[in-house]
């Protein structure tokens, strides 16, 4: 637990420094200017978004082939992660493209095929609500997480292949791009406190998840014994 509270801690820290960083230590874009500095948030929130999904395809591809209970674990909670860390995305994108584009939202290829990935995956969410076979469940979901996950690499190369609102990368973009050094610093260290985040609340809906699952085992030996909740404890004992 200590340790648990150290990270806790540490990464508050490092959201607060890079917040302070990404509004007062950074440079003032010169076209853009104030409303520029979502940026620093915004490209961390996709950035999480990506390993949250691929933590969750890894593991739907892990579960497939060993069928352990806790690959399921691992990723309907990545899923979950990454889903809001795409919503936080999608939110903040609007933000910075009013006052740049002049508009709240446009169906290029960038923002099409994130909108698709965040709907695949509240399916992926919905569907195992409809299912109430444990193993039926995991195995259903594996599958479409995998398929969902297709998307992913889609979204990143889409302002690659095609024209969009979304400027050119201008990370890995090839010659002629790149960041002024001071606004790559302050773009690490928001990655790197986001990242710790996304870490932390992945870790927590994990331990949630397997919980949930023993007492849906508690509750199905239950109803299978059709014992009363206080003879259970005591078979145990």
């Amino acid at each position: 637990m200590k340790a648990r509270y150290a990270a806790t801690i540490l990464v508050a820290g490092l959201i607060f420094f890079a917040g302070y960083a990404a509004l007062f230590i950074a440079p003032d874009e010169r076209t853009m200017h104030l409303i520029q500095r979502i940026f620093y948030f915004h490209v961390p929130s996709w950035m999480a978004m990506f390993t949250a999904l691929s933590v969750a395809f890894i593991a739907n591809i892990a579960y497939l082939a060993t069928h352990k209970p806790t690959w399921d674990s691992w990723g309907v909670s990545a899923v979950e992660v990454g889903v809001v860390c795409c919503t936080i995305g999608l939110a903040t994108g609007p933000l910075w493209a009013r006052p740049v584009w002049g508009i709240w939202w446009t169906w290029d290829a960038r923002l099409t095929t994130t909108f698709i990935l965040w709907l695949l995956y509240i399916a992926y969410l919905l569907l195992r609500g409809l299912l109430d076979d444990p193993e039926k469940k995991a195995t259903l979901s594996a599958v479409f997480g995998i398929f969902a996950f297709l998307d992913a690499p889609l979204v990143y190369v889409s302002n690659r292949l095609w024209r969009t609102q979304h400027p050119q990368p201008v990370i890995l973009g090839g010659s002629g791009s790149g960041l002024d050094p001071v606004i790559g610093k302050v773009l690490l260290l928001c990655v790197i406190a986001v990242m710790g985040v996304m870490i932390l609340v992945l870790i927590d809906r994990y331990r949630l998840e397997q919980l949930r699952r023993e007492f849906e085992e508690l509750r199905m030996e239950y109803e299978t014994l059709n014992l009363e909740p206080s003879s259970i404890g005591k078979e145990r004992l």
